[in-house]
């Protein structure tokens, strides 16, 4: 009897680890990388000037930006949901390499996520890892987060220094800078089991100075509050391309 029950025990574990395995082989990782430019120049802090729609010079020093609440589209119409912050920073290379973890095989058609914080975690108070408020994305005042962070210099400024800076966020109406962003790939992407797939993204920094609204840096050259960063919002919401398509 005692044979028997050991017998029925050890194909109980092997059947369990079998399961395991065969869920983590259904399984594989996708690197979605998030590639800097302006217009079709790659994006180089401090050294390289730029002009904006009116022809008006400007060089960039820092920029960054939250993406989360990613969604994985497969070909039958299903979505797969990524949990997770992250924190883009062009001052930083390797945040610019997302690595998503235990993705379902198969044939992916596009993806979507979100540039900023969902409200729940406005409200949480200062977090940690890409939350960590040390990354300087945190207001302070406000009790909430800077989902996209532009700084640099122009000539054409009146700002203190020549200096020009875009601090937009808030999830709040009328004042709700969230947006959504939707990239459909004409080639599907295929992730496979135990392997990483690779997904370019390209992230246009000119957008967030131009469509729907053409940005003066002579008259417009700070927005830290939530005067005018619904429009700077809606100049961002379309910054990313796929460049391989």
């Amino acid at each position: 009897m005692k044979k028997v029950v050991y017998i029925a025990s050890v194909l109980a574990i092997l059947w369990i680890a079998m399961s395991f395995s065969d869920k983590s082989e259904n399984k594989g990782k996708l690197m979605i990388e998030f590639q800097h430019y302006v217009n079709d120049e790659v994006l180089k802090l401090d050294s390289v000037v730029y002009k904006n729609e009116l022809g008006q010079n400007y060089t960039v020093t820092n920029f960054k930006y939250y993406i989360s609440t990613i969604q994985l589209k497969k070909t039958d119409g299903k979505e797969i949901s990524l949990p997770g912050y992250f924190l883009i920073r062009e001052d930083e290379e390797e945040s610019k390499k997302i690595v998503l973890h235990n993705i379902p095989v198969g044939d992916y058609t596009g993806l979507s996520f979100i540039i900023g914080v969902d409200s729940l975690h406005n409200c949480s108070g200062a977090q940690s890892g890409a939350l960590d408020p040390a990354n300087a994305m945190f207001w302070a005042w406000n009790t909430g987060y800077i989902f996209m962070k532009l700084e640099g210099k122009s000539p054409v400024s009146q700002s203190p220094g020549k200096l020009f800076e875009f601090h937009i966020g808030g999830y709040k109406q009328p004042n709700n800078c969230i947006r959504s962003v939707k990239l459909d790939l004409i080639t599907k992407k295929q992730v496979l089991s135990n392997a990483t797939a690779q997904l370019l993204i390209k992230t246009d920094v000119s957008e967030i100075l131009k469509t729907p609204l053409s940005i003066d840096l002579s008259k417009l050259s700070s927005v830290t509050g939530f005067h005018n960063a619904g429009s700077i919002a809606d100049n961002y919401s379309d910054m990313f391309s796929l460049p391989e398509h």
